[in-house]
């Protein structure tokens, strides 16, 4: 696959241990890991947490990925925080990740530069990255229309934690790959299907357990191991 191939590890904390504080542990591991492994992008999408505690939680994961950046000017990997952009904010992380339904990315960016001059120093530019959920190419136009950084496109092959939501297959992500921005394959992507998601078009892989449930590093190789 495509050396380009961008990797965005969603977290989900509560799949990695049963009590409280080895879940916050181990997840703050796993972004380490994941930096270190240079995936482009994590979101922290632990939707349960209160906001003092996602806020907290959001805090001490920016300061592992600064603290990672000091050792290695040459990691990139950014910070979105799910839906929060005042959280986002606070954190200093690198930017959101917005429901389809969400506020606009032209809101966002309207409220970053109201409220985030006074944030902790980013590896990214003033201006925040912000991906948008689709599920069909019509919304992906529409992201791409109101100035999202990328989008990600679900379900393609499974949605494990929705009722009644179908897989849409490759035929709609190839549709949606056409649009002027990039597009990530999430829902059921393994390594076995993944060539086939940036053989549509797609312009890189979303996933949690893919990442989550596995060596990051080892994954990574294997994603980005052969051009397509």
């Amino acid at each position: 696959m495509a050396e380009s191939c961008l990797l965005y590890y969603i977290t989900d904390r509560k799949a990695l241990a049963e009590d409280e504080p080895s879940r916050h542990r181990r997840l703050l591991d796993k972004i380490a890991e994941a930096a270190c492994a240079e995936v482009d992008y994590i979101q922290l999408r632990e939707k349960d947490l209160t906001t003092r505690e996602l806020e907290s939680l959001a805090k001490e994961a920016a300061r592992v990925l600064q603290q990672l950046r000091t050792e290695n000017r040459e990691l990139r990997t950014a910070l979105l925080i799910n839906s929060r952009t005042d959280v986002a904010i606070a954190a200093g992380a690198d930017g959101v990740h917005l429901r389809s339904d969400d506020i606009s990315p032209h809101e966002v960016r309207a409220i970053w530069e109201k409220c985030g001059a006074g944030a902790p120093a980013r590896v990214s530019p003033r201006a925040p990255l912000i991906g948008v959920s689709c599920h069909s190419p019509e919304e992906v136009k529409k992201a791409a229309a109101s100035g999202a950084t990328f989008v990600v496109f679900a379900p393609v092959f499974e949605k494990k934690d929705t009722l009644n939501a179908h897989p849409v297959g490759l035929t709609p992500l190839r549709e949606a790959s056409k649009a002027k921005i990039p597009v990530m394959a999430l829902g059921g992507v393994t390594l076995e299907n993944a060539k086939s998601c940036l053989h549509a078009g797609a312009a890189g892989i979303a996933a949690i357990r893919l990442f989550q449930d596995s060596n990051i590093a080892e994954t990574v190789a294997a994603l980005r191991r052969n051009p397509l």
